[in-house]
């Protein structure tokens, strides 16, 4: 039976190619994933190790969370810790950290590492074993900071030159005084780091004369766990906490490691839609090529052959074309992997040096994936192949689906869809953190129940294309005949692309339904023409808000400044405004008294102040980070959104408790409104500084749906994987029924049906089951995007449904045209049919 099954393999050939190609692909992109995720892993990990050779033991300050009255506080890392630190028995030296934000510019005046990774620190004395120099000199002062060479190079800097530079938002320009190398990861991928001498450093930072962290060396002899046993002993009051180099490099490999763990799981995500797609090609094909062999299958029943042995002998089909597409796609995976790496580059994002990765978990997980999912597919058809009579089989009365086999089906798949549009609907009353997960589950069983009630959807909505197939004459009547023919296997074809064209259509109703409810929050929200912000979303100077404030043509501006508090027990953040101008500049609902603040007025969002009992004249004690306290009213109660929510108070109120004032944003209203000119203006006022940015509402929008576009265009590439899989169902499916019906085309030919008409006869069939498979695909895609945004609105009350028509237009075109692409080959060679051999064929 073995050696009768790889026979049939290699008898084949031509016919199993498509079953082939598509575990390929699909083996190709989880093998591909692997290869590229863990190469990506290995060399962050060794890139960020190598960081902390340096460092023997970590000092860091352990945060001190607010009881009671009291508001949190993280304990500052002095001079005099540093100095006992460096004399613990054990210790050769200490160095001290400082670490913030700082944007550089190059020579076009545009950010050069990135909006995030943008970072700066101290040089440690006259020589910083951390940062070795490339040319130049330590920095000394406000007027000198050292480049990492790569940024640099970005930059088209060089010892010497004058750079322009922000730490929190005024415009900084020093000399570059020296380049320097490290093996910094955040460098490694892409951004920039600029060093200062430690009191410059820590001025800038807002740290003056304390450090972020206090890195001991060991002297020779010394272990990094005898150095931390000591440290920990000689510092046992200290609120800090000492880790060892070794840990640290650990937990940065592990942090690593989640990181692309997420990305992993996404892009595997996508491969297991592609598999599960090909699935139905694999079925379809082993079905047919059993269907093809019945008396062959049966006279081997009647010499001896058990049904078991039967339906080994397809499985042993089935694992020697999964083997085959596992070794293939394993190998188009390596080469997936690696083009991967290198397209980063293409981006402008840099990888560190390695090589690639192949462990043997991606090996072994690509060969079991390719063996396991065509056996699988290939069980069922071989199942029904072994259960035939024999005689049944020689006399082709096994054909024909029985009646009770068919009322089964239905009544399991009505049950599936019926359940998982209960639980979709259901999913779209709760709340988004619980809806999330119960609407998954929804989809699937729906999907599973359209699925299996495919055969019975497809004759009504193929008899709907009647009255055009009719205009093409005999070959559209034939057409639409051969179509419900056989309606498993026309569901199955179908199918495939279905679940794509789902996916694809669910993800568009979500992003242009977000992007509208996006502007319009922003709409509604904001009556400012802008907002001034620094480029990665950290705080910016106070000076920001006062040179905006007497800029010309600002009649109004207020910034968001946010400081800590306790209220009623609990960490509450107070957001600091100009309670004169916010309301010029905001327009937020307004549920319960008025939007006033001023003095001890201030308002609150609803959900805080559902959350304490508060409504208009309610009175709070609010304890601030100084430890003073202050009573405050509510006057109004207002909807809050992502924009601005919480507490907000007037800034006279929260400033003088702040140890250090700094704003999250600045709000901006001028006398034109928003335009070019007043734009460029506020941008000469702030230096023209590329680490700020100044936003219009547009601005706004567009950033955000810049975001949504990226991951459109992601999902789409993603998801071709799938239609393309699909694309290759259909060739397939074609494919094996013109081999099957060669004597009825023969006929036809025979008959006077010419080649053209032949030709036509399997396009029309072809466009029919695709844009069949396309309906049922935005249909779907349609509801759970309904379904996802009701669920989502429960957080987004401004969210409103938009449904994309011109685009699921293009996707039923694009559903079309596979049918036509896919029924090239197929149609040529029905039409090159010999009529005498195939009116001969059996």
């Amino acid at each position: 039976m073995f050696r009768t099954a790889l026979r049939n393999v290699l008898a084949h050939k031509a016919r199993l190619l498509m079953t082939v190609l598509a575990v390929l692909l699909g083996v190709a992109f989880v093998s591909g994933t692997l290869v590229f995720t863990n190469t990506l892993s290995d060399a962050y990990q060794k890139s960020s190790a190598k960081g902390f050779d340096q460092v023997d033991v970590a000092i860091r300050p352990e945060y001190q969370e607010g009881k009671g009255d009291r508001v949190g506080r993280r304990p500052e890392l002095t001079q005099a810790l540093l100095d006992r630190a460096a004399k613990v028995p054990g210790a050769a030296s200490a160095t001290g950290v400082v670490t913030g934000f700082t944007a550089v510019a190059g020579k076009d005046g545009k950010l050069v590492g990135g909006d995030w990774q943008s970072a700066g620190g101290n040089y440690w004395g006259s020589e910083d074993p951390r940062y070795p120099l490339v040319s130049g000199r330590a920095p000394h002062g406000r007027d000198e900071v050292l480049l990492d060479s790569a940024t640099a190079r970005r930059a088209g800097l060089k010892t010497g030159d004058t750079v322009r530079l922000s730490v929190d938002g005024p415009v900084l320009t020093p000399t570059v005084s020296g380049v320097f190398t490290t093996d910094d990861g955040n460098v490694a991928a892409g951004g920039s780091l600029a060093l200062f001498d430690t009191p410059t450093a820590q001025s800038l930072f807002g740290k003056k004369g304390t450090y972020d962290e206090i890195d001991v060396r060991a002297a020779a002899g010394t272990s990094q766990r005898a150095l931390k046993a000591a440290l920990d002993k000689a510092l046992p009051a200290a609120p800090v906490t000492t880790t060892t180099g070794e840990r640290l490099a650990d937990d940065q490999a592990r942090a690593i490691s989640a990181s692309m763990s997420s990305m992993k799981q996404g892009l595997l995500v996508f491969a297991g839609i592609a598999l599960f797609v090909g699935t139905f090609i694999i079925a379809n094909t082993f079905t047919m090529l059993v269907a093809q062999r019945t008396r062959e299958l049966a006279l081997l029943r009647a010499v001896g052959a058990s049904r078991r042995q039967v339906t080994r002998s397809v499985l042993a089909e089935a694992f020697a074309v999964g083997a085959v597409a596992g070794v293939a796609g394993l190998a188009a995976g390596i080469g997936i992997g690696a083009g991967l790496r290198s397209l980063l580059g293409t981006f402008g994002a840099s990888v560190p040096d390695g090589p690639l990765v192949i462990t043997p978990g991606t090996v072994v997980t690509a060969l079991a994936v390719g063996v396991v999912v065509t056996m699988l597919a290939a069980w069922l058809p071989g199942r029904r192949a072994a259960k035939i009579p024999p005689v049944a089989a020689m006399s082709s009365v096994h054909a024909t689906a029985t009646a009770k086999s068919l009322v089964l089906r239905n009544t399991l798949g009505a049950l599936f869809a019926a359940a998982g549009v209960a639980v979709v609907l259901a999913a779209t009353a709760m709340d988004a953190d619980t809806g999330q997960g119960v609407l998954g589950l929804g989809a699937v069983l729906l999907i599973i129940g359209v699925f299996v009630l495919t055969p019975l959807l497809s004759r009504p909505l193929i008899a709907a294309a009647a009255p055009v197939l009719r205009a093409f004459g005999v070959a559209g009547k034939l057409a639409r005949r051969n179509s419900v023919r056989n309606p498993r296997r026309t569901a199955a074809t179908a199918s495939a692309l279905m679940i794509g064209l789902t996916l694809i259509t669910g993800m568009t109703v979500m992003a242009g339904s977000l992007q509208t409810s996006i502007d319009k929050m922003a709409g509604s929200a904001i009556r400012a023409d802008y907002v001034v912000s620094m480029a990665n979303r950290s705080p910016l100077s106070p000076d920001v808000a006062r040179k905006l404030a007497a800029a010309d043509g600002v009649t109004a501006s207020s910034p968001l400044r946010n400081g800590e508090s306790r209220i009623d027990g609990g960490t509450e953040y107070l957001t600091g405004v100009d309670g004169a101008a916010i309301g010029e500049l905001t327009d937020l609902e307004v549920t319960d008294g008025s939007f006033t603040v001023g003095g001890p007025r201030t308002v609150v969002d609803r959900d805080l102040a559902e959350e304490h009992g508060w409504r208009a004249g309610s009175r709070f004690t609010a304890h601030f980070e100084d430890g003073t306290a202050r009573r405050l009213t509510v006057a109004g109660v207002y909807e809050g959104n992502d924009l601005l929510h919480g507490v907000i108070v007037d800034d006279e109120i929260l400033t003088p408790h702040l140890t250090d004032p700094a704003d999250m944003q600045v709000m901006v209203k001028t006398a034109d409104g928003a335009s070019d000119t007043a734009k460029d203006t506020l941008q000469k006022v702030l230096g023209d500084n590329p680490a700020i940015r100044v936003q219009d509402k547009r601005d706004i929008s567009q950033e955000i749906a810049k975001s949504f576009t990226l991951m459109l265009n992601m999902v789409y590439g993603l998801l071709g994987m799938a239609v393309i899989v699909a694309v290759l169902g259909v060739v397939n499916t074609l494919a094996m029924s013109v081999f099957e019906r060669a004597q009825e085309i023969g006929m036809l030919r025979a008959i006077g049906l010419d080649r053209g008409a032949v030709k036509r006869m399997v396009r029309l069939e072809s466009l029919v089951i695709s844009l069949f498979g396309g309906v049922l695909g935005i249909g779907l895609g349609v509801f759970f995007g309904w379904a996802a945004g009701q669920v989502l609105a429960t957080k987004m009350p401004t969210y409103e449904l938009v449904l994309p028509w011109g685009r699921m237009a293009v996707f039923l075109l694009l559903a079309g045209a596979v049918g036509v692409l896919a029924a090239l080959w197929p149609a040529r060679r029905a039409a090159r049919l010999n009529v005498l051999t195939a009116i001969k064929a059996e």
